[in-house]
């Protein structure tokens, strides 16, 4: 199922980053007492009754506003509000209802979505009583909450799940499903145009010209594939308010509803930090991963350009060691269907379940050659270890005491089910239990 999306609305400084640090139990937003901190949104995953949600805090919204950075932020919010599945209403009890208040719950109506009214800094029983002030509004029950403290919180999130999110479905797609992700102005539009052999998707030297996930459906060697390009990813300190924001929100549910992402890089400028921040989106995912470097046609080479570039980027990305690289120009077309056959092969393989027996060789013959290292006088015992999933890999290992499972350890486990088993591209997830 797709995880919802849910945008915390409301005018300035009302509480919304307060709310949406409790909601995700993390201190991600900034929150300051000076109306306007929040001008661009950030997003986090939450969990409640069984139900993953993806929290979007935004801006505050001020609909007469001709301040441009008001009118950004209002931007942004409208975007977010059109693309969000719910929205939650924050308002002040303390202040009651305003003329801006008025303003946004008209604009909520319009737009179709389901809407949960969450009267903020209801922190005593007199507060309370007067949420129900809210009534005004037009939007239903008023839920009376106290972002700083947590009170209602609990009663939000419960009807959160009486929206009906269980018929949420991912969009669909055919065959094997592929994301093209990367940072503005890598080529990402440029290699579906040639894929494509047509004009599907805006190019522009401008970064950031693709705003919006876009699929794609192509026949590739008999085999139905799917193509997803996204917009460019910047790192987080460096993405502005407006649409640029949301576009990041898209570009991550494109990545969690395909199989395989190809990841660009600009030959010509090596990797960056934000390259390492979409590869970690990536790994979050647990989807396959190909390492795409774009440009090769403007790079200068010799007879060790390959090696070089390749040794680069696996310094920068040793996170991502196991990912495939290739080497392409989306303009002249160079090995870009090789690109395609790579990320074909990563999803076979994030597909492969290993027979118990030949699993438990492997760990044994492992164990042999590099015993577990001992830990305040005891050692780390394997007796057996199975498969229970695929895309990704999952594997379990039943062992004396998981606290004795050292890091380097579960990489080195690993390492050799990578080199004996392969698993290019793909993620593993291993988990260590105390055999019963």
């Amino acid at each position: 199922m797709t995880k919802p999306l849910v945008a915390l609305v409301g005018r300035p400084n009302v509480g919304k980053s307060t709310l949406f640090n409790r909601l995700v139990e993390q201190p991600l937003a900034i929150v300051e007492d000076v109306p306007g901190t929040t001008r661009d949104r950030i997003y986090a995953d939450a969990e409640w009754g069984g139900t993953t949600f993806t929290f979007v805090d935004t801006g505050g919204l001020v609909p007469d506003s001709s301040d441009d950075l008001a009118t950004l932020v209002r931007g942004q919010v409208e975007v977010a509000i059109a693309e969000a599945e719910a929205i939650i209403f924050l308002v002040d009890v303390k202040e009651g209802v305003t003329g801006s208040d008025l303003e946004i719950a008209g604009l909520l109506r319009r737009s179709g979505k389901p809407v949960l009214l969450a009267v903020n800094k209801a922190d005593n029983e007199s507060r309370r009583r007067d949420a129900m002030d809210f009534y005004e509004l037009g939007l239903g029950e008023p839920i009376p909450i106290s972002a700083f403290h947590g009170t209602g919180t609990g009663d939000l999130l419960d009807a959160l799940l009486k929206v009906g999110w269980s018929e949420m479905k991912p969009l669909p797609t055919k065959g094997s499903s592929i994301a093209v992700v990367g940072r503005p102005n890598v080529g990402k539009s440029s290699l579906l145009n040639y894929l494509l052999g047509q004009e599907r998707m805006i190019v522009s030297e401008t970064p950031g010209t693709t705003r919006d996930a876009v699929d794609s459906l192509i026949d590739w060697n008999g085999q139905q594939v799917t193509l997803i390009d996204t917009a460019g990813i910047r790192k987080r300190g460096r993405i502005v308010p407006g649409i640029e924001r949301y576009s990041v929100i898209r570009a991550l549910r494109a990545i969690q509803r395909a199989d395989v992402a190809l990841l660009l890089l600009d030959a010509t400028e090596g990797v960056t930090e934000q390259d390492a921040h979409v590869a970690g989106y990536v790994v979050d995912e647990a989807k396959g991963l190909v390492l795409v470097v774009n440009k090769w046609d403007l790079v200068e080479k010799d007879a060790y350009s390959v090696q070089h570039y390749t040794d680069e980027i696996r310094r920068a990305l040793k996170f991502v060691a196991y990912a495939p690289l290739v080497f392409v120009s989306a303009i002249t077309g160079q090995r870009v269907g090789k690109a395609i056959d790579v990320a074909l092969e990563v999803q076979e393989t994030r597909s492969t379940r290993v027979p118990t027996g030949e699993l438990n060789r492997l760990v044994m013959e492992s164990v042999s050659k590099h015993a577990p290292p001992s830990k305040r006088g005891k050692r780390l015992k394997i007796y057996y270890a199975t498969q229970v999933g695929t895309a990704p890999p999952r594997f379990i290992f039943f062992v004396n005491d998981p606290e004795l499972v050292h890091f380097s350890y579960q990489r080195y486990l690993e390492n050799q089910l990578r080199e004996s088993l392969g698993f290019a591209g793909s993620p593993l997830r291993m988990a260590f239990r105390r055999r019963q």
